[in-house]
């Protein structure tokens, strides 16, 4: 069994970009993530917090690395997401989605999103 945990429209902001003016501006970044986990039967049986996965935690992280980062490629950062979700024990699977509003003229928004296993 699998059940999901959904981060939805987590807005910060960042350094991204490979032009100059978007190396010195951070620009908003909407983050989106959804996370399988094993079972949480046990989690809802027990209704204690020790027998669930923290999304609070993986959120803080979330957005400590994001808004902390400089990278060129909304590629990379949705990567980097992807992996502080994999830390966690019970995730076996996420999918991670970057969006960039403003990247295009005449588009609400730009996005990348990647899907990682743990190994």
């Amino acid at each position: 069994m699998s059940d999901r945990i959904y981060i939805r429209d987590l807005s910060l902001r960042t350094i991204i970009g490979i032009f100059p003016e978007e190396r010195t501006k951070r620009q908003d970044v909407v983050v989106n993530v959804v996370m399988e986990v094993d079972s949480h039967s046990r989690a809802a049986a027990s209704d204690d917090i020790a027998d669930a996965t923290d999304y609070k935690t993986i959120t803080k992280h979330l957005i400590n690395h994001v808004e902390g980062s400089s990278y060129n490629l909304i590629e990379t950062l949705a990567e980097r997401c992807a992996e502080i979700c994999l830390e966690a024990p019970a995730v076996r699977r996420v999918t991670v989605t970057i969006d960039k509003p403003g990247a295009l003229r005449f588009a609400r928004s730009v996005a990348v999103e990647v899907v990682r296993d743990k190994a």
